[in-house]
């Protein structure tokens, strides 16, 4: 290894181990800041450092779950394996992730790299990182102020993945958008999809980013939609068509709210709670099939993961039931709206939408969701919060559905738990995410110390 990359991983780690020090940080971006200040090309000095394969996934929504069970998978198996497990997918971010798991020699011991990768970000990491997989999920709105209309987001990842031509991608083809841009990349690619109809009518939605044929531009027919534009789709003017994916998940039954569902020759009794997680477990089986990599104790790891990922969290405080669970852009809040609807019991929901950059500046997508569902949620109250509480709180009018505000969610918390339904949902975008659960783990613990004063 070269002298500047030797110091540039020195110069990261003593910033990582001064930010902690300090208490200003995880240390996990600008660690990665620094050393590629002083080395440019150190990314592709530690990622020829893999001994075996690297896997990189991208896609509007469910690439985080997906990586993890990517990471969780192979570690089952006995390998070491790089991530960037807090999720900072940005060029710094995943830097960060190599040169702060190298020995005091700066050198990795590592099998495989599971890496995922912001979508506008992609276009300078893919060249660097040259991964010999790049899974992509789908491809929706999300931050637009970001990333812009949806073809932005198309063209950014169509310009990575062709920079890197040995690349196999890994497509779920139940996306017209993400298969789309697989058939037109020039790179290999193997396909995933569901043929069943496992979503329900909220899910669904009307939220549709293109329905028209990505050959001829004429209107597409569907024989049924998962969500958003996904789902078993054909031409009737050119006869571009949804294909068979080549890699499908079968059997698919909920019971006791939790689904189980074929993949290959596993039967999986899992933990998935949501349909969308049966895609995220389905990518990651492909991508590993694909890439040959060991899978003995796949089954195993796949009915003891913890789907939810610090983004879906279930907590028992003051004797009540509270859910938490992560939505940023209109697919994914849909899909919490039907998860909802699917409780019939009495129910409190909070919902808190902030306006950070992680979030997205723009809150207009909440106009895209279908939130009149909510009004048959049996909701006994609704309460809003978050630096765009109000922008909310017009939403839901709009609907005919009674709300209200507060800037302190713990005390909201406490009341409800307290004085409710006994069954509360709060629904947060991502900057109040591990803020939130945060707190109702301490609120959570708070309760146990009470119960075991009181024994």
């Amino acid at each position: 290894m070269k002298l500047r990359s030797r110091l540039a991983i020195t110069c990261a780690k003593g910033t990582s181990a001064l930010i902690k020090k300090l208490n200003r940080g995880s240390g996990v971006t600008l660690p990665g800041y620094v050393a590629r200040l002083i080395d440019p090309n150190i990314l592709s000095v530690m990622a020829s450092q893999i001994r075996e394969k690297t896997i990189v996934t991208m896609g509007t929504n469910g690439k985080t779950t997906t990586n993890a069970i990517l990471y969780k998978a192979l570690k089952a198996e006995g390998k070491t394996v790089i991530i960037n497990r807090t999720g900072a997918n940005m060029l710094n971010g995943i830097i960060s992730a190599f040169v702060l798991a190298t020995d005091k020699h700066g050198q990795l011991n590592a099998d495989y790299a599971c890496i995922e990768v912001d979508e506008i970000a992609s276009v300078g990491v893919l060249p660097q990182l040259k991964p010999d997989c790049a899974l992509l999920t789908n491809i929706s709105r999300d931050q637009l102020d970001r990333f812009g209309e949806v073809d932005i987001t198309f063209d950014k990842l169509k310009t990575a993945v062709t920079s890197v031509p040995d690349t196999t991608l890994i497509i779920n083809c139940d996306d017209i958008l993400s298969y789309s841009l697989a058939e037109t990349s020039g790179n290999p690619f193997v396909t995933y999809g569901i043929s069943e109809q496992i979503f329900d009518d909220i899910s669904r939605s009307e939220i549709r980013e293109s329905i028209f044929c990505r050959k001829c531009g004429k209107k597409l027919q569907y024989d049924f939609f998962h969500y958003g534009q996904l789902g078993i789709y054909h031409c009737p003017n050119c006869g571009w068509e949804r294909p068979d994916p080549d890699f499908t998940a079968t059997q698919i039954t909920l019971k006791d709210e939790l689904y189980a569902f074929d993949m290959g020759d596993l039967h999986l009794d899992s933990t998935v709670r949501t349909p969308y997680n049966i895609y995220n477990t389905l990518a990651a089986y492909t991508a590993l099939h694909t890439m040959h990599a060991p899978m003995a104790h796949f089954k195993e790891m796949a009915e003891s993961f913890d789907y939810g990922n610090n983004r879906e969290e279930i907590l028992m405080i003051n004797g009540a039931r509270v859910q938490l669970h992560l939505s940023k852009n209109p697919i994914g809040f849909q899909q919490k709206i039907s998860l909802v609807l699917k409780d019939p019991k009495p129910k409190d929901i909070i919902i808190q939408i902030n306006d950070t950059y992680q979030d997205g500046e723009d809150v207009s997508w909440l106009w895209d969701v279908d939130f009149q569902y909510l009004a048959d949620s049996n909701a006994a109250t609704i309460t809003t919060c978050g630096t765009r509480k109000h922008d909310m709180g017009l939403r839901l009018k709009y609907e005919d559905i009674d709300c209200t505000s507060t800037d302190d969610m713990r005390s909201r918390v406490e009341e409800l738990t307290e004085n409710g339904t006994k069954n509360l949902y709060i629904i947060v975008n991502y900057s109040g995410l591990y803020r939130t659960n945060r707190m109702l783990k301490e609120l959570a613990q708070n309760t146990k110390e009470q119960k075991g004063e009181q024994a």
